[in-house]
């Protein structure tokens, strides 16, 4: 398929399908602020006809399939991904301006990585299990929860896409997706993939849409359980939508994550972890550490080397390779950065890296920015900009550092760089965040990530990622059959 011109067909029951709606969506690059593409926008007969889809499925032949069966497809899956790498990390670097060199990693290995990783868990993960005590026998048996709606945004699509679908194929749920308006090419091209794979009919639906029709489709009465990723204020919607309803409900939300730099870290490390941890992506992700805490003693020599490392990086083309720092994927969004920029200035932060646009004759780019003197109640140190725009905030001891840390509305991320890690783990497990990283260690792929308070509801990754996928039965039997039963997974 050629991944530029009109794509006038929806992926509903394993075929392309003409939709109900006339409405399109373009898609624009945030390089060259040119549509170079146009897809179809789903209607809510479309969503309904995806659902019923999806349910077909789920009542049918797969819901007869074996775990071995599931995770025989997840490989298959995974082959066709990694042959198809190099188009999803140009695609998606077409779609939103992720840096080329960022894409290959981000937007085209992570998403593959984690379909091997849900591969290699499904062969231990406890379907079915034998619990024998004094007060009964029990078959505990963890089920597909159902139809899943998944709704992903644009800044990571394919791993944001990743950790709900990988999961729920290997639970045995089916799935009606929606991508961001700004990103359904990628999940098109993934479809592709799948139909490659040999995806039963109706297990995944993809159903490009507005806001209007994605209210309808989280409210959907044929919809068993709803994940999410995107803004807090969405996520509130769409927790109140489910709870009404008492439909199960995933929700990744927002962040404004710390990292705090001890009187013993490593300088170099802690600034040579900005760029990865901080700015990637030009600040759109939802786990940057956006606000470092430095103490009063060291603030001159971060500053110093900040203005230095963020000053340098290259802003510009992100299909050229050595670009840093790509465009926002939006007018809209750049003039919401540009807004915070402008909200620190105002509210007597110091401006010290940045702050405006680079002398580029198109695109939505904003310099890396970095502000000084941040108070902890400023705009910049609360509210999530999403954007290439930091805050250096100064304490003068540890309590007042995990102080500032938890002073957040979200807790989704963080970090702690010290030279003495025993004394880092200590420090982190003050802080009320879903991660926190010492020294920039990751967490990894089998290890839960999610937030504390605004940043959401369950887990993502790893076997609790899983959880959020099954429903669990318990069957009392007699001792008797207890006894004859073999060990089971599925």
């Amino acid at each position: 398929m050629v991944w530029t011109g009109k794509f006038d067909r929806l992926f509903i029951g394993g075929r392309w399908v003409e939709p109900s709606s006339s409405g399109r969506i373009d898609v624009v690059s945030p390089s060259t602020e040119e549509a170079f593409a146009e897809v179809v926008s789903g209607g809510r007969a479309d969503v309904d006809q995806a659902v019923d889809a999806a349910r077909t499925a789920m009542e049918g032949p797969w819901a007869r399939t074996s775990v071995e069966e599931r995770i025989a497809l997840l490989r298959r899956f995974s082959a066709g991904y990694e042959a198809r790498r190099e188009v999803m990390a140009n695609l998606i670097t077409h779609e939103m301006g992720c840096p080329i060199g960022l894409s290959r990693m981000l937007q085209a290995t992570n998403p593959q990585r984690i379909i091997d990783t849900y591969a290699d868990l499904a062969g231990t993960y406890p379907f079915s299990e034998l619990r024998q005590t004094s007060t009964g026998n029990a078959l505990v048996r963890r089920e597909p929860v159902g139809v899943v709606a998944a709704v992903v945004p644009w800044n990571a699509p394919q791993v944001l896409t990743m950790l709900k679908l990988a999961p729920a194929l290997v639970a045995g749920c089916t799935m009606v997706l929606k991508p961001s308006p700004e990103t359904p090419l990628d999940a098109y091209l993934m479809a592709e993939i799948l139909e490659e794979a040999g995806l039963p009919e109706g297990v995944l639906n993809i159903v490009p849409a507005d806001r209007d029709v994605s209210e309808y489709l989280v409210s959907h009465a044929g919809v068993d359980k709803v994940t999410f990723t995107g803004s807090t204020a969405a996520g509130q919607m769409i927790a109140s939508r489910c709870g009404q309803d008492l439909r199960r409900v995933t929700l990744e939300l927002g962040g404004k994550s710390a990292s705090i730099i001890l009187d013993d870290a490593d300088m170099d490390l802690a600034v040579g972890a900005v760029e990865g941890a901080s700015l990637r992506n030009a600040g759109q992700a939802c786990s940057a550490k956006t606000r470092l805490v430095v103490s009063t003693r060291r603030k001159s020599e971060l500053l110093e080397r900040l203005v230095a490392v963020v000053g340098g990086l290259t802003v510009g083309d992100p299909f050229d390779e050595g670009t840093d720092i790509g465009p926002l994927v939006t007018s809209r969004q750049r003039d919401i950065v540009e807004g915070y920029i402008a909200s620190g200035v105002a509210q007597g932060a110091t401006l010290v890296v940045g702050g405006g646009r680079p002398a580029l004759d198109r695109g939505w780019f904003v310099q890396p920015t970095v502000f000084a003197d941040v108070h902890p109640d400023m705009r910049i140190a609360q509210e999530e900009i999403f954007g290439p725009v930091l805050s250096v905030l100064t304490y003068e001891d540890e309590d007042e550092a995990v102080a500032i840390a938890n002073n957040s509305v979200y807790g989704l991320s963080g970090s702690i760089f010290t030279s003495d890690e025993e004394h880092g783990l200590d420090l982190a497990k003050r802080i009320r965040t879903g991660t926190v990283e010492l020294n920039g260690a990751a967490a990894g792929y089998e290890a839960p990530m999610g937030g504390f308070k605004n940043s959401g509801i369950g887990r993502e990754f790893a076997t609790e990622g899983l959880d959020g996928y099954v429903e669990y039965k318990s069957i009392g039997i007699s001792e008797s059959l207890a006894g004859s039963l073999p060990k089971m997974r599925g």
